[in-house]
């Protein structure tokens, strides 16, 4: 038996299939999902997914932050933002990552809303690094 998974932003539908196992990045930490889960409804961070799709094949994506629901094996993912991780330039993906450590160490002693910003941007270009491998 398997789960069938949707990953839906905004502007597409960035994953449509089945999996054998589901790895989401809630805000309290890591969930893993296989056939027969709990109902279940709970906020993604911003983060990598992952989804195992055929034998020992795991599928990275990069979630910008949103909600999961997984009912009758079924897991359905909204989220702000997502790219699949071999779509993801690991070089550019390295360099955005550097760039957002950088203004993450110098808003330190902005105001709190440059704080946040700079916090999620990093965390953005964590996620599209780690996606991309």
């Amino acid at each position: 038996m398997t789960l069938a998974v949707k990953v839906i932003a905004p502007d597409k539908t960035v994953w449509d299939g089945t999996a054998d196992e589901v790895i989401l990045p809630s805000t309290t930490g890591q969930l893993g999902i296989l056939t027969g889960h709990a109902s279940l409804l709970t906020a993604l961070d911003t983060a990598v997914m992952r989804v195992k799709s055929g034998k020992d094949k795991w599928i990275p994506i990069a979630l910008m932050g949103g909600f999961a629901e997984v009912d009758n094996n079924e897991v359905t993912v909204l989220v702000n933002g997502a790219e699949l991780g071999e779509t993801i330039n690991k070089e550019q993906a390295q360099k955005d990552l550097t760039e957002a450590e950088q203004k993450l160490a110098t808003t330190q002693s902005g105001t709190r809303q440059e704080q946040i910003q700079a916090t999620q941007a990093f965390k953005r270009a964590r996620a599209r690094l780690q996606a991309a491998g």
